[in-house]
């Protein structure tokens, strides 16, 4: 029983580090996409990671990047010996499993894969998107309390630590915003600038409206991109209940019953 508990929490561990992992083009959790299908450990401490993505040609710059991220997450616990990611039902799935279980440099192989892009410039691509997102929610958390924009523009990272927020959003991503300032190098000490652009420079009071309105852009088309992506995932992987006469014709085209259906019921 003892044994069976501790494996469990050690399953617990590995999901909760997962949720550090981000699908790079709409900067959520890959556990909060349900993209994660299965997480074991064995008794030598190995851990397998079965993920899948919405569809079956999803970028393969992105399928890389989430199978480097869930290896690099789970080997960074203490008591993981060894970590096998599986990439399912994707086009490319045999390469990107073999390339992220092959202990070769990560640039290397996303080179050979994706078509000589950079493993460098994708990411930085991505955190910048990233970036802009999370600091939106802050920076509209900040004009809803009623701050003027000198204060906002002018703020330091110390005094936003100290910002009592009480929305939903403000409160998940000020952690998530944090964190990528201090990863990117943009600001760490508490005198530094608490809302620099993604180039480093400081954002004059006259253009935060303006700045406010480019954050915007990137959100929406975030926000359409995980729409659909949901979307895609929900039509692909869903559980549908087949009446007593089997699938009808209807149910194939739209793609609620997976392939294996079409031999069990002869069509």
């Amino acid at each position: 029983m003892f044994v069976a508990q501790v494996m469990a929490e050690r399953e617990l561990e590995v999901w909760d580090c997962l949720a550090a992992v981000s699908d790079p083009e709409l900067d959520e959790p890959i556990t909060d996409m349900n993209f994660v299908e299965s997480v074991a450990v064995s008794d030598d401490l190995r851990v397998r990671v079965e993920f899948r993505l919405p569809t079956y040609w999803c970028s393969p710059n992105f399928a890389f990047l989430m199978a480097f991220g869930i290896r690099s997450e789970v080997l960074a616990l203490p008591w993981v010996r060894g970590i096998e990611v599986h990439l399912m039902d994707h086009c490319l799935g045999d390469e990107v499993n073999k390339g992220v279980n092959s202990g070769r440099p990560f640039h290397e192989i996303f080179a050979e894969n994706c078509d000589g892009a950079v493993l460098k410039e994708v990411v930085d691509k991505f955190l910048a998107k990233a970036f802009d997102r999370r600091q939106e929610v802050i920076l509209l958390g900040l004009e809803a309390q009623g701050r003027a924009v000198d204060e906002i523009v002018g703020m330091r990272l110390g005094t936003l630590k100290r910002v009592r927020f009480t929305g939903e959003d403000e409160l998940r991503q000020l952690p998530r915003y944090l964190d990528i300032l201090a990863t990117c190098d943009l600001a760490s000490a508490d005198e530094d600038l608490a809302f620099p652009t993604w180039q480093g420079q400081a954002i004059a009071a006259d253009d935060l409206k303006d700045h406010l309105g480019r954050l915007r852009s990137t959100r929406i088309n975030m926000e359409f991109s995980g729409a659909l992506c949901r979307e895609l995932a929900q039509s692909r992987y869903k559980e549908v209940e087949i009446g007593p006469e089997g699938p009808t014709l209807v149910d194939f085209m739209a793609g609620r019953v997976p392939p294996r259906e079409i031999t069990e019921t002869g069509r």
